[in-house]
């Protein structure tokens, strides 16, 4: 993990020699920190963003820990937009962004997701503990879902069946894209992702919800303005775009939970919202 850890960082530095020239070439260029559980509307959102002002979005997408470990290292980046409200918390320990601007956008509610059909017959979270299972999650220490997947494991499952998911496991994802994108390849059987996965690719897809019981709290994704900006006013330019009607919209589109009462009404009832969780050593 640590080997492949190093190696993830060694790519995007070899990226910010390039973002840095870029942003040497033009003041009108903003350099966005992202947690993937948001990549497709945001996608979107920066497009539509650069056609409206003119402003170029360079957006770096991955787990929401590394992304923090990249902005931190390079000292460079306007915003930080994570997938959860445990690494915006970290970043806001470690003096990295403006704590007064950051803003709710999207909630997210952790789900199971198998390939279309569910050709393993999966329907709940006992059975990713059958022999023969191929599971995948992300690693907790640096991805929101997977921090939430072993979050609903050590409070839903008994210690024995515990050790038994884990025998399962077969690959600890570095991000909620190749979290979803370890079922599009059948590279296993289940994750235990966010429910929009089923959306990022409906096709290859599906989700089984979690019950009600089993989710312990309710995400959402937060945005900041980070202290590393060089232009802050451009900064919450984005983020009210992000927060006004045609952003909000995207988001829509792309089936993530825009307000609590929505949520609520998915998962059963009202549940913790944000918040951190320290994943046990032992994972």
């Amino acid at each position: 993990m640590i080997i492949s850890f190093f190696i993830y960082l060694s790519i995007y530095l070899v990226n910010f020699c390039s973002l840095s020239d870029a942003k040497a070439a033009s003041s009108d260029i903003l350099l966005v920190f992202a947690g993937a559980a948001s990549k497709p509307p945001t996608e979107e959102i920066a497009a539509a963003f650069e056609k409206k002002t003119k402003i170029k979005v360079e957006i770096i997408f991955g787990g929401s820990g590394f992304v923090l470990s990249q902005m931190i290292l390079a000292k460079k980046g306007d915003i930080y937009f994570p997938g959860s409200s445990d690494f915006m918390e970290l970043a806001k320990k470690k003096g990295v962004v403006w704590s007064e601007s950051e803003k709710r956008v999207a909630y997210l509610v952790s789900a199971i997701n198998v390939r279309k059909g569910n050709p393993k017959n999966i329907k709940s979270l006992n059975d990713l503990t059958a022999p023969g299972i191929r599971l995948a999650i992300a690693r907790p220490d640096n991805v929101c879902v997977g921090a939430y997947a072993v979050e609903i494991i050590e409070k839903a499952l008994s210690k024995e069946k515990i050790k038994l998911l884990k025998k399962n496991i077969v690959n600890y994802t570095e991000s909620c894209e190749k979290t979803a994108t370890a079922i599009t390849l059948n590279m296993v059987d289940a994750v235990i992702g966010w429910s929009v996965f089923k959306f990022w690719n409906p096709q290859m897809i599906e989700t089984i919800p979690l019950k009600e019981k089993e989710i312990v709290r309710i995400a959402y994704i937060p945005i900041a303005i980070s202290k590393y900006t060089k232009d802050k006013n451009l900064a919450q330019k984005f983020i009210d775009f992000i927060l006004s009607s045609e952003g909000k919209a995207i988001f829509k589109r792309h089936h993530y939970f825009m307000d609590l009462p929505e949520v609520e009404e998915y998962v059963g009832s009202a549940k913790p919202v944000g918040g951190e969780y320290v994943v046990p050593s032992n994972w």
